[in-house]
């Protein structure tokens, strides 16, 4: 059993998910992904502000895995039509 999420983010999310402002990052449904969530229980969630070198410490932020849920969103980072996401939780409450 995998004991921590590690997820890459764009510097523009990284920010917001620091600062309070984003509560959700989101991962298109694809079997990559599912193999990744369904079914897995993690610790924590690790999220890297791009691919930083091994303990830039400033550019990674780690949370409690809160878990995730499905949902069908429209966001101009996957196209114009709607997609099937996972919702990761990464707020700090």
């Amino acid at each position: 059993m995998a004991t921590e999420l590690v997820l890459h983010l764009e510097k523009e999310y990284f920010e917001q998910i620091a600062r309070g402002k984003l509560t959700e990052t989101y991962r298109l449904r694809t079997p990559y992904w599912e193999r990744r969530l369904i079914g897995q229980n993690y610790e924590n969630v690790r999220l890297l502000c791009g691919y930083p070198k091994r303990g830039e410490k400033p550019r990674e932020i780690v949370r409690k895995f809160k878990g995730w849920r499905p949902v069908i969103i429209n966001n101009p980072d996957f196209g114009s039509e709607p997609v099937r996401v996972f919702a990761i939780e990464v707020s700090e409450r």
